[in-house]
């Protein structure tokens, strides 16, 4: 749907990368299109380089990694402020 918000989360399955998916799937809207991708894929590992992923886990929001992904992870005002939880 041309209107839904493409949220991808890059993940290895770690806690950290678990407790982003329960925030994220927290913060989603009937808006937000959320696919869990798994970084030991090599076609989502390739994908997540493009994209500028250097660590996990990292949210990337209609092709945009989310401020913040580096270090800590995500957290709840990064993933809002890349448009998380509002209805387009």
């Amino acid at each position: 749907m041309a209107n839904q918000r493409k949220v991808e989360i890059f993940s290895a399955g770690c806690p950290a990368c678990d407790a982003t998916v329960q925030l994220v799937q927290s913060l989603a809207c009937p808006s937000c299109d959320v696919t869990v991708l798994d970084m030991n894929d090599p076609h989502v590992a390739n994908r997540a380089d493009t994209l500028g992923v250097r660590s996990v886990p990292a949210v990337v929001v209609d092709g945009q990694l989310a401020d913040g992904c580096g270090g800590r992870g995500p957290d709840h005002q990064t993933l809002e402020a890349a448009g998380m939880g509002q209805p387009r």
